[in-house]
């Protein structure tokens, strides 16, 4: 028989206990983490979303609290009605927050049962991930996902608090609303009422921040659910949670102040201290210094030593002529066998296939008489400490048909101010490929490269002046890069390259880099109608296009839109970042698999006969 509540409150949480309350007496509602046994002593491990405290039902303290607890299962619901009691000497428990006390019972209410669960929240990892996602309640309530989510709370809390406190207001944006380029698939609702019409769910409150700049809010914010039909991954799901931002008149600096402003709150929340401003590079300089447009500033940059290998020393060491030569370290991972670096190379060829890499054995060169000039001259350029590893390569090309010219030309949508050949890029984005996945081989469990202090293992990163336009090899068109209502820079304007040099257009657009992670991605947005319609028209898009998708938005523009510009940064991925984990699924509440399929509630789901012709829709078998 189960036991009810009556008129027994909770006085404690069971992670509250300690020493200071030693003869108190309390009341504790929890679960039953274990449970133990010894003849006329039961100890059962009492545990809440705060902890756990280790209960010792005595029989001769309370027969019949012994007696429920013989009953007493994992998982099992109960309240204690007890007194904490230091422990006795050597009996502490240095694994558990609490173990310098234990409640002994005088009373113990059994307030529901539980099966036997498929796996016991008490563990500490479940190696079946459908099994967890199955069972969500279950995995919820294991001790490190219940710290994930109260970091998760902490963290909203205190960027709203920040944002408040800097003058923006909270304003909600709708969710059923209609398409709008966003870089991904919209999810479409069919609307009961206007048949054949469809609501679509937001990527983004992208033209509703900005109406509300128009509409002189100023400043807003909102912590805003989002909506992607893509293919799913770790760090990606279909719905996702972003900071959104939007302010009048700001220079891009004032944006890059207010999220510095806000992450240092966030981080706080975690015990880490950040160090702003943030260091700041341009697109180019990312490409040309780490062959990607999100650098992780733990790593050491790539350097260019083409100079240093003159075309002797090419054609001596088999270095394909004319083409870019790049080095770079691996911290603290250059402490290698002659064996081990022969194997690494020979990843290293696997990995990026029949082109290959040349790849020089520095520590080699310098046993070689010729050559040691050349290695010190590496080793000082690429700022190399006795125990980095230290590698320099180029890509072969020409080798096979299968990674010919046109094909590393697409490895790059578009192209960087700096460069005068495509082909260049796709060695720099190569190279910077290879760059990180070494620096993975080398990451320690919890991704470090570099043993480092607390705040060193957060590396941020402001990457300003992006391409305006990509070239989309497949279509042989110009697409926006970021969205077509971000803002070029004014003197590409002037310069009349809308139209007469696409490729060269910079945005005024920004992303937020952390460890190698997009934390976020924003612009200056287009304020003046009449620069807007040149956009949608150098993208391709007629007038009379534009005015049936955009026709409102337009319109707004003619009212004196102040200008404006904003951001958006990922919620989820911060707080997986802090909560050291690997996937978003450890830090949304319910999430979906790779499938985007939620094993929990078994959705999607097919609808009834019903609801099908009450939307006016039809299912369509494939052939």
């Amino acid at each position: 028989m189960l036991d009810f509540l009556g008129s027994l409150q909770r006085t404690q949480m069971c992670g509250a206990l300690g020493v200071e309350q030693d003869g108190q007496d309390v009341v504790l509602m929890g679960w039953v983490n274990r449970r133990r046994d010894h003849g006329n002593l039961i100890f059962l491990d009492v545990r809440d979303r705060t902890g756990i405290t280790q209960v010792v039902l005595d029989k001769e303290v309370s027969g019949e609290a012994h007696a429920k607890a013989e009953a007493a299962r994992s998982e099992y619901v109960v309240a204690v009605k007890g007194r904490v009691r230091r422990r006795g000497a050597g009996l502490d428990n240095p694994n558990m927050a609490t173990g310098q006390i234990e409640v002994v019972a005088s009373e113990l209410l059994l307030l529901n049962e539980s099966k036997t669960p498929p796996f016991s929240p008490a563990e500490d990892a479940i190696a079946n991930e459908e099994v967890r996602l199955k069972y969500r309640y279950l995995d919820l309530r294991r001790p490190q996902m219940q710290h994930n989510f109260e970091l998760r709370s902490k963290v909203a809390m205190a960027i709203r608090n920040y944002l408040v406190d800097q003058g923006f207001l909270e304003i909600e944006t709708p969710f059923m609303t209609r398409s709008t380029p966003e870089g991904a698939r919209d999810y479409l609702v069919p609307s009961r009422v206007h048949a054949g019409h469809f609501y679509a769910l937001p990527q983004s409150p992208q033209i509703f921040k900005q109406i509300l700049m128009i509409s002189g809010f100023d400043k807003y914010f909102q912590i805003a659910r989002c909506f992607r039909d893509e293919d799913l991954r770790a760090d990606r799901q279909p719905e996702f949670t972003q900071i959104d931002l939007e302010m009048s008149f700001p220079r891009q600096e004032m944006v890059f102040r207010v999220v510095e402003g806000f992450l240092t709150a966030a981080f706080a929340t975690a015990g880490i201290s950040l160090t702003t401003p943030f260091v700041q590079m341009t697109y180019d300089e990312a490409i040309k210094n780490y062959g990607i447009d999100k650098p992780d500033m733990r790593l050491p940059a790539m350097v260019d030593l083409t100079d240093e290998l003159t075309p002797e020393l090419r054609e001596t060491l088999k270095i394909e002529k004319a083409l870019p030569v790049l080095g770079f370290v691996i911290p603290e991972a250059g402490t290698l066998s002659g064996t081990q670096k022969r194997g690494l190379v020979d990843e290293i060829r696997l990995a990026f296939g029949d082109c290959g890499l040349d790849f020089l054995d520095v520590a080699r060169l310098k046993t070689n008489a010729a050559f040691a000039p050349l290695a010190e001259t590496i080793e000082r350029k690429v700022s190399a400490a006795a125990a980095d590893l230290i590698v320099v390569t180029t890509p072969k090309l020409g080798i096979s048909e299968k990674h010919s010219k046109g094909e590393l030309y697409g490895e790059l949508k578009y192209a960087p101010n700096w460069f005068s050949d495509r082909l260049e890029i796709a060695i720099y984005k190569r190279v910077g490929a290879l760059r990180l996945q070494l620096a993975a081989k080398f990451a320690d469990k919890h991704g470090r490269f570099v043993k480092t202090g607390t705040e060193a293992d957060f590396k941020f990163l402001w990457v300003t002046d992006f391409p305006m336009y990509e070239w989309d090899e497949e279509t042989k068109v110009w697409n926006a890069a970021h969205h077509p209502f971000t803002s070029p820079h004014e003197e590409d304007i002037k310069a009349g390259r809308l139209t007469s040099d696409k490729g060269a257009v910079r945005a005024l657009a920004y992303d937020i880099v952390l460890n190698g992670t997009e934390l976020g991605s924003g612009s200056i947005r287009i304020h003046r109608q009449d620069v807007q319609a040149e956009i949608f028209r150098s993208l391709g898009m007629s007038d009379e296009e534009a005015k049936e998708r955009f026709g409102f938005f337009l319109d707004a523009l003619e009212y004196g839109t102040p200008p404006h510009g904003g951001i958006a940064l990922g919620l989820d991925r911060i707080v997986m970042i802090l909560a050291g984990a690997t996937s978003l699924r450890e830090v949304i509440a319910f999430p979906k698999t790779a499938k985007a399929i939620d094993l929990m509630v078994d959705a999607p789901s097919v609808p009834t006969e019903q609801q099908m012709k009450e939307l006016h829709l039809k299912t369509v078998t494939r052939s």
